[in-house]
């Protein structure tokens, strides 16, 4: 008997799928450019000089590079799950402050208080729970020190869950947490002053299927317990396809929705 939810979400799983993409991910990570380069900016509201920077969910570094840019005199620490990332990441030019580990975000290998920074760019969303993580981020953040990250939130793809749920009952796209339910956990944690917002973005396509396909370069393919196994019949797919298509605009153009959260919180109350 499976008692696995069917939102969950395998670890190595999770790690193989991005393993497969490492290659070709910086190609097609549209979203996690944009995102990436609007908390870049909000780290302007910072009023420390971090020396030690964690990015939590690095991917390939692009947020790495670029941290490391913003502050020369810090080490930046680039944590992913997926080793091949790691490889990707030494192919690239480096500089001596930027380190890479292949690390699991509910186990960070750092000691208490030994953080300035903590920066997350749309990792949270691959990850169970949410708890776990913000607990070891307020582990390892020293008490003057700083969150930044960003996530989807729940209405994330919404116009292709609807259009699978035409479809069949199965688990076809992710269940994402609502930045209520974040905001909460941060304080549950003893992380304090938690400032949450959101962000909609929407992108259009001539066809669904190329959605589809960008997903799978970037390793956002299903891998929920509750998917189907095996290969799906066409009939299925294409009946998502048929209601997907109450969506075209009078431009001929297919819409698909983001919902970025965006947090931050302090490692301790200021004043």
């Amino acid at each position: 008997m499976n008692l696995l939810s069917p939102q969950y979400l395998d670890k190595q799983k999770v790690s193989q799928s991005f393993n497969r993409v490492a290659s070709t991910y910086e190609q097609y990570a549209n979203i996690q450019k944009i995102v990436g380069n609007e908390l870049l900016e909000r780290l302007q509201w910072l009023k420390i000089e971090p020396q030690q920077i964690l990015d939590a969910g690095a991917g390939i570094s692009q947020l790495t590079r670029n941290l490391s840019s913003q502050y020369q005199q810090a080490n930046v620490y680039a944590v992913d799950i997926a080793p091949q990332m790691m490889i990707e990441f030494f192919k690239q030019v480096r500089t001596s402050n930027q380190f890479f580990i292949c690390a699991d975000a509910a186990q960070l290998p750092f000691a208490d208080n030994s953080l300035d920074l903590i920066v997350s760019n749309l990792m949270l969303q691959w990850c169970n729970d949410i708890h776990a993580i913000f607990t070891e981020f307020k582990r390892t953040l020293k008490p003057d020190g700083a969150l930044f990250f960003s996530t989807f939130g729940p209405d994330t793809l919404i116009e292709l869950r609807y259009s699978w749920a035409k479809a069949d009952n199965g688990s076809h796209v992710n269940q994402f947490v609502d930045m209520h339910d974040m905001g909460d956990t941060l304080i549950k944690v003893g992380l304090t002053n938690p400032v949450m917002d959101v962000d909609m973005f929407q992108f259009t396509y001539s066809e669904i299927k190329l959605l589809m396909q960008e997903l799978k370069q970037i390793g956002a393919h299903n891998i929920m317990a509750g998917r189907q196994r095996g290969l799906m019949g066409k009939s299925k797919f294409q009946a998502m396809l048929m209601a997907y298509e109450q969506y075209r605009s009078p431009e001929g153009l297919l819409p698909v929705t983001y919902e970025v959260v965006y947090g931050h919180a302090l490692g301790k109350v200021t004043g």
